[in-house]
């Protein structure tokens, strides 16, 4: 069997820790063999590229400006970007990009004019990710429907499109479907509370599946409220596959191959 993929984690926090050798060793002991560590900022871009340069084939990592991390200057942000993928060792998505409504300042002027700016940014790394034709990374928090709006919009190839941690329903992924985008899953799934969750990822299919962290947010059952970890990513897998009625074998070949398909991981 090949390893499990966790197909969205954020190693900086871990690296500044001196943590980041006991995630990995705790990752390749629970069966997760690759992971992709999320860009959000420019401060952990060239992190991701040192580190997925060091272990190549165990991770890869992408580069994207965060809604959150959208500030005044986020053209020069921007414009940072498409250099990554002149690199040798080029990221596999631009990511993480979108809307995010949850943390939003109270003042409704204030939030109106940041969220304007997230859209701005929203659609800038958009094009940039359309001219390299590579797949992103969506992060939608509170925002589902515009941010589809904005990608329909934009022209994006809907077969290269992500939604990170899906905390939708049913509804939402037919949406993703009816487009030929995909949904990616947390351990969010596992949670009491996940019902429409799970019936999501029913409706898009086994095929069509993919699991993360989210790491060091999210942990699933039976460590949620803790820090997460790339090897949490099995507690996921393990669930999926009695939710999905697979063996565990199963369930990790078909989405560590859909991420490789849909991410373009070497060998």
């Amino acid at each position: 069997m090949k390893g499990l993929i966790d197909t969205h984690t954020h190693l900086d926090s871990f690296h500044r820790k001196g943590l980041l050798d006991n995630a990995l060793e705790a990752a390749a002991n629970a069966a997760v063999g690759r992971m992709i560590t999320v860009g959000t900022e420019p401060q952990d871009w060239s992190l991701y590229y040192q580190l997925a340069t060091e272990r190549q084939g165990q991770i890869d990592y992408t580069v994207g400006l965060h809604p959150s991390s959208v500030e005044e200057d986020w053209e020069d942000a921007a414009d940072q970007l498409p250099a990554y993928f002149e690199r040798e060792n080029r990221p596999v998505a631009l990511g993480e990009i979108g809307l995010d409504r949850f943390h939003l300042p109270k003042d409704p002027v204030e939030a109106r004019q940041v969220f304007d700016r997230q859209k701005l940014a929203f659609e800038r790394q958009l094009a940039i990710g359309k001219t390299l034709d590579c797949p992103v990374v969506i992060h939608s928090r509170g925002a589902f429907n515009e941010c589809v709006e904005v990608i329909d919009q934009s022209g994006f190839d809907w077969s290269k499109v992500v939604f990170h941690c899906f905390s939708e329903g049913p509804g939402e992924m037919q949406q993703l479907l009816d487009r030929g985008g995909f949904g990616s899953f947390t351990g969010i799934i596992t949670f009491k509370n996940a019902e429409a969750i799970r019936d999501a990822a029913l409706l898009q299919g086994l095929d069509r599946l993919m699991i993360e962290t989210d790491a060091p947010y999210l942990a699933p059952m039976p460590h949620r409220g803790k820090r997460n970890e790339p090897a949490y990513v099995r507690f996921t897998a393990e669930f999926c596959a009695d939710l999905f009625g697979v063996p565990f074998e199963e369930l990790a070949q078909r989405t560590t191959q859909t991420a490789t398909e849909v991410y373009g991981l070497s060998s």
